[in-house]
């Protein structure tokens, strides 16, 4: 017993996955019970299929890895159901089960795996063709394994849960939650990329920022259900008039803005570019708005279109850049309201 703890003791610590932890125990498991084949599954209750994961076979038994066997027939849920976890005679036991008629199983052990939680994970289990007899310390050893198995299980679900969840706060973090389009950190971390490529590709990036006019109007009149409403179409509008690799982005309360890769910087037309660009994409903006119990007309956005030379402007800068154009196109319209 003492060479399978240390054997154990060197698994154990030296595991970093379930497959590095549960082969060498497949090994030790075939070892004390003597029998043929030794496998790990997992059960898969929502689809009503068994899986082998990990499976040893040293004689006549193949046990297949990555079978796939439906639950109700298998070995493993008739032993569960009856408290029953050893038999060599596995036909007059269980003479229904398909799986084990198949395999050629007489002589089977099997203990259930559960996770810490006390979830049902799979089995761990040993078969043989033969009729067999199970060792005295044969089961002690199956339930330390299969509660060790549980044990790095619940560790990986627990860092799979932490990983998900450390995702979806990035990505909450990064995310208008209104409009789920990219807020403005998000915005300014992509457009520094941006920047940073154009300057390799020696090409401009057009930025245009987007003022709604008449938007706190929209909320007296109609209510903050309809101004969210409102803005939510807005990004959805702005979204379908943009290209493959445009960059939108909701600044927050009533400003959008939207960056792309521009012409070349020694193109003579950099800005009337950008001020086309801006002209499409303040076009988008205007028209009718279904908003629920209203339909909002709207005349279309102040928006500010420059082409940064990414030589000489950063993120925060091209930004300032094209709220002072918007500011201008703002003060235009203002001066003439036909």
């Amino acid at each position: 017993m003492d060479p399978l703890l240390s054997q154990l003791s060197t698994s154990v610590s030296s595991a970093r996955t379930l497959e590095d932890l549960t082969r060498p125990m497949l090994e030790m498991l075939e070892a004390v019970t003597g029998l043929e084949s030794t496998y790990l599954t997992r059960i898969d209750a929502a689809q009503g299929l068994q899986h082998i994961l990990y499976a040893r076979n040293v004689r006549q038994m193949q046990i297949p890895e990555g079978l796939a066997v439906p639950w109700g027939d298998t070995l493993c849920k008739r032993a569960l159901d009856e408290g029953r976890v050893y038999t060599d005679n596995v036909a007059e036991c269980w003479g229904d089960s398909d799986a084990a008629r198949q395999l050629g199983i007489q002589t089977y052990v099997s203990t259930p795996v559960r996770t810490d939680s006390g979830g049902l994970y799979g089995t761990l289990c040993a078969a043989s063709a033969e009729s067999r007899p199970l060792p005295a310390n044969a089961f002690n050893v199956l339930s330390l394994f299969a509660r060790l198995i549980g044990q790095h299980v619940e560790r990986e679900q627990l860092l799979q849960r932490l990983t998900e969840a450390n995702a979806e706060l990035a990505t909450r973090a990064a995310t208008d939650a209104l409009t789920n389009l990219p807020n403005r950190r998000a915005f300014l971390d992509e457009l520094r990329r941006m920047l940073a490529q154009a300057e390799r590709d020696g090409r401009a990036v057009v930025v245009a920022f987007i003022d709604l006019d008449g938007f706190k109007s929209v909320n007296d009149l109609h209510g903050h259900d309809a101004g969210d409403a409102f803005l939510v179409a807005m990004a959805h509008r702005l979204q379908q008039s943009l290209r493959a690799g445009d960059l939108l982005a909701r600044l927050g309360g009533d400003e959008f803005v939207v960056a792309c890769p521009g012409p070349a910087l020694e193109d003579p037309d950099l800005q009337t570019a950008a001020e086309a660009f801006g002209a499409r994409v303040a076009a988008a903006t205007a028209g009718d708005f279904p908003l629920h119990h209203v339909a909002l007309h709207y005349d279309g956005a102040s928006v500010g279109a420059v082409a940064v030379d990414p030589r000489s402007a950063g993120a925060d800068e091209a930004l300032r850049q094209a709220d002072a154009a918007m500011y201008a196109v703002k003060r235009r319209r203002r001066a003439s309201p036909g």
